[in-house]
């Protein structure tokens, strides 16, 4: 992952901070899997997750995302659907979620607007891990 902003009544956000760590994973039979994380989430005071204090664990939550699910892609319109089976925002689950797409060499940009990602448009650059 490049970067993941949201754009809103003409503002720019970079949604998981300037340096997103992110991988997307399509495999050949319409599996998909997600995941992002802000670069800069803090580290656990206590060395066990099951004890983390309540602003490491909101940190966290609100530092990352993932889920994961099927896909299918309509090339002639450059889209790309999204059923969403399981996520770490559970009000997404069985959402589908549709993007528009362009490809140059290596770089998949992303385009999604509406629910469930609210209002404005998240845009997300990839480029092809090799």
């Amino acid at each position: 992952m490049v970067s993941i902003t949201l754009e809103k009544d003409g503002k720019q956000t970079d949604l998981f901070g300037p340096n997103p760590q992110g991988r997307l994973i399509r495999d050949a039979n319409g599996h998909v899997a997600y995941m992002v994380t802000r670069a800069e989430l803090p580290r656990f005071a206590a060395n066990s997750r099951a004890a983390g204090m309540p602003e490491e664990n909101k940190a966290v939550v609100q530092g990352s995302i993932f889920y994961f699910g099927s896909y299918s892609v309509n090339e002639a319109d450059k889209t790309i659907n999204t059923q969403i089976e399981v996520c770490s925002f559970p009000n997404w689950v069985g959402h589908e979620v549709k993007s528009s797409y362009t490809i140059n060499g290596d770089e998949l940009r992303s385009t999604t607007s509406g629910s469930p990602v609210g209002e404005g448009t998240v845009r997300v650059v990839y480029k092809r891990a090799k």
